[in-house]
């Protein structure tokens, strides 16, 4: 089969990999779980092996869905669609994701999952290993998104020479929990965007990108930088920020 370019396939053909992948996605009888960019099935068939109720494939790609069909299980439903808008709650309200991403839009769709964590307590990611760090540690604005909702763990690193064709960069997977206690913040896009604001421009102190008055309330100084704040802290400086324009209104 010959794989596009432009969506970013690297067939992973691993067995031990994969089941590795399976293992740590603790799959129990009542999961519903879809699968991202599932391809020529290989990580499908192992998934098969598991007590899973429903099995979601969501694939671009029209030849790679000629190819899944040849799957034959009452519990495989495939849907044709992009990973990176797709609404994962039209699916149902507590769904395991998983999937080998493509390298050029991981990052798009780990931003898509967090805008449903509603109904996503679970994401088994396999990216770049250099995003998947930069999601782990930061300093970005997604990583302070992302892990603002979910705790993030390292799971392993997967080698190049482990995909068809290799690619030319080591991959990492990052596995996903959804916090218990995950901020009750509605406005996502608001929250995304008060992000983005700070972390432009990361050199500049904080007194540019925030007002000095609740800098000092929080008891910060306004110059520090972003990469010095705390998740919580970042958070409560948000829902300040919020609180102030309501009253200012």
């Amino acid at each position: 089969m010959r794989l596009k370019k432009s969506y970013g396939q690297h067939i992973l053909v691993s067995s031990g990999v994969i089941r590795a992948l399976v293992k740590h996605a603790q799959i129990e009888p009542e999961d519903v779980v879809v699968e991202i960019g599932p391809g020529t099935g290989n990580l499908t068939k192992e998934l098969l092996k598991t007590p899973l109720k429903k099995l979601y494939l969501l694939e671009i790609d029209p030849q790679m869905i000629d190819e899944l069909r040849n799957i034959k299980d009452s519990r495989v439903i495939i849907l044709q669609g992009d990973a990176t808008k797709f609404d994962f709650c039209s699916l149902g309200d507590a769904l395991k994701l998983m999937g080998n991403l493509p390298y050029n839009v991981g990052s798009l769709i780990v931003e898509n999952t967090v805008f449903h964590k509603e109904c996503v307590p679970f994401a088994l990611y396999m990216l770049q290993k250099e995003v998947a760090e930069k999601l782990l540690k930061g300093p970005s604005w997604l990583s302070t998104f992302l892990r603002t909702f979910y705790h993030a763990q390292y799971v392993m690193s997967v080698p190049a020479r482990f995909f068809i064709p290799p690619p030319k960069v080591q991959s990492g997977v990052l596995k996903l929990t959804r916090k218990e206690e995950f901020s009750s913040i509605q406005e996502l896009k608001d929250y995304k965007n008060f992000l983005v604001k700070l972390y432009s421009m990361r050199r500049k102190a904080m007194k540019s990108k925030v007002k000095e008055e609740l800098l000092r309330k929080m008891g910060i100084d306004p110059l520090t930088r972003i990469e010095q704040l705390s998740i919580s802290q970042i958070l409560l400086l948000y829902n300040l920020s919020k609180t102030q324009e309501v009253e200012e209104r």
